[in-house]
């Protein structure tokens, strides 16, 4: 199963890497043979990427989720400058391009802010990233979290953010809430006092693994 926004790149590679190794084919040199086996690389890759796999949502109201598959590489208090414009507790969840890209929402409630930024593109693990690269920044609110925020962040590869979250729209745990495409970053933006379920370096799975919770 594939992504949506994969449709076109899909069927485009496929085009191409199909037409060139029928060209290809033409010939008859040694190294034929291996670029086929390049080119068919190439159209596996973009497939891997794009993959869009069914999950069981580690559905709860007390738990917030992962948005994203990656590895967690920040958990510390920050200024949040956009929105907040006070601390909390950021967490961020690192997608290099072999994960999938798939953005979840990281809890059910309302869609209450959701903006885009154009932006450079760094690389995604670099500080300043989550201010300086093309980004969506999209709050969500309910009674169990308050306000959460999550940060769809392009990195160096990464150079197109897909964000179907719109303002006034209820958001649910787990569902498709965007894509980045070609490696990239997530960052949360919790509570201070916010129970953090997962440490520095632990790898995630967007909609299964739980970042925070308030159960006992």
């Amino acid at each position: 199963m594939f992504h949506k926004e994969g449709t076109v790149i899909i069927i485009t590679t496929f085009i191409i890497i199909s037409t060139l190794i029928i060209i290809n084919n033409q010939f008859n040199y040694n190294l034929k043979t291996f670029i086929n086996i390049f080119l068919i690389l190439i159209l596996i890759l973009i497939l891997q990427f794009f993959r869009n796999p069914e999950i069981k949502v580690n559905y709860d109201v007390d738990y917030l989720l992962s948005p994203v598959d990656g590895k967690i590489v920040i958990i510390e208090e920050v200024y949040e400058p956009e929105f907040f414009k006070d601390k909390r507790l950021q967490v961020s969840i690192f997608m290099s391009p072999i994960n999938v890209h798939v953005t979840r929402y990281p809890m059910n409630g309302n869609i209450i802010f959701s903006k885009y930024h154009p932006g450079k593109y760094l690389v995604a693990w670099h500080p300043k990233s989550s201010t300086k690269n093309e980004r969506t920044t999209i709050v969500l609110e309910n009674e169990k979290f308050g306000k959460i925020l999550y940060r769809q962040i392009a990195g160096k590869i990464a150079r197109r953010i897909i964000n179907y979250a719109k303002v006034g729209d209820q958001a649910t745990q787990g569902e498709d809430a965007g894509f980045i495409k070609f490696g990239s970053r997530i960052d949360l933006f919790l509570p201070l006092n916010s129970k953090v379920n997962v440490k520095l370096n632990e790898v995630v799975k967007g909609g299964i693994t739980v970042i925070s919770s308030k159960k006992n």
